[in-house]
């Protein structure tokens, strides 16, 4: 049965509401606002009277579309807001073309007045674009950090699921908005008012900005073995400079035979198969979310020759890099030997290297 709503202590009654503007860009990923802007309603109703409020801005400050198609009436365009206001901004797929210079000179312009500035999903690019988390800690969705690392050398990135560096703050997307959220109302109204939201959202595990995004490695590949977990965590660490597997196998001590054996038995292939897939994987987030060339992301991650490696792509990812960096040779830029090499389409329909090349959600 619902909790009947609080009645709010003589501190909240006193406070005016804390204002949160949301900044949609267009695709923004409708599960990280949403986990954002409901607290911030149950709150509300927990304390018994206004100590949130809100409002939607956009660049065109009509409507936002979010990834899945809905749209927003927005509240306002790019207007001052007060300095007490805190931006969030929501971001999602193609953060990079939604970005323009009307939203990073807002941005600036705002956080020059003092006011709080944070990202959630991969609002936190259109943040670092501005130059907003130079010198501070921040994280992204980690489907995007490895784009993220390459062109914000000066952040400070990390794998949790919320940062709030001072003024600055960050979500990694999804559901960590939620847990961002509840740290502002516990701050804000007490771990009480904070706790009974959560329990308003069957949420009942509050993760906090010590917890990382991804679940751990035995979660995630459905086997719980010590040695087969650590390895695998050695080549997620090791990417651009692989470890052999005969060093992988002697820092477990193992042979490499029983290593082999071991990734045959619970993943169905070998570690120099699930070890390219890793670094094949790190790939594509570089071309899909850099300007890196073919032959940059090949040789920097010493994955093979340019050409083997463009074959070695899905073929929607294979469209996504040669046009680039056929358009960079042809304006004159630094050629690149793997473009004019690999026939398209490939591979045909039904190969079994075949496979979409989706942004994140």
């Amino acid at each position: 049965m619902p909790t009947p709503p609080r009645k709010a202590t003589q501190t909240a009654k006193d406070r005016p509401p804390r204002r949160f503007v949301f900044l949609l860009l267009n695709n923004f990923t409708l599960l990280a606002f949403a986990s954002a802007i409901e607290p911030l309603r149950i709150a509300n109703r927990v304390a018994g009277q206004p100590i949130y409020s809100w409002k939607l801005a956009g660049e065109n400050g009509v409507e936002a579309v979010c990834s899945n198609g809905t749209a927003f009436k927005l509240d306002m365009g790019l207007e001052e807001v007060d300095r007490d206001d805190i931006v969030l901004v929501c971001g999602g797929i193609d953060v990079q073309k939604a970005t323009s210079k009307a939203v990073l000179n807002w941005l600036r312009r705002e956080a020059r007045r003092g006011v709080t500035v944070g990202g959630l999903c991969t609002g936190s690019y259109a943040l670092a674009k501005a130059g907003l988390l130079d010198g501070r800690k921040a994280t992204i969705h980690w489907e995007n950090q490895d784009g993220f690392l390459e062109e914000f050398e000066d952040v400070k990135l990390t794998k949790s699921v919320f940062v709030m560096d001072g003024n600055r703050w960050s979500t990694a997307g999804g559901t960590s908005s939620l847990d961002l959220i509840l740290k502002v109302v516990a701050a804000d109204h007490g771990e009480d008012v904070a706790n009974t939201v959560a329990d308003q959202l069957i949420y009942s595990t509050i993760r906090t900005d010590q917890d990382t995004q991804r679940l751990s490695i035995p979660t995630r590949i459905g086997v719980r073995h010590p040695k087969l977990s650590q390895v695998i965590q050695m080549m997620e660490g090791n990417i651009e400079d692989p470890m052999s597997p005969a060093d992988l196998a002697e820092e477990v001590g193992m042979s490499t035979r029983q290593l082999e054996r071991l990734f045959r038995r619970y993943l169905n292939r070998s570690p120099k198969r699930y070890y390219m897939e890793l670094r094949l994987q790190k790939a594509r987030n570089l071309l899909m979310q850099t300007d890196m060339s073919v032959i940059n992301v090949a040789l920097g991650l010493r994955l093979c020759q340019p050409v083997a490696f463009l074959e070695m792509l899905p073929q929607p990812l294979q469209h996504h890099a040669l046009p680039r960096a056929r358009h960079a040779r042809d304006a004159g830029g630094i050629a690149d030997p793997a473009v004019d090499l690999i026939p398209l389409p490939w591979p045909a329909p039904g190969h079994p290297r075949r496979a979409s090349a989706e942004s994140p959600a």
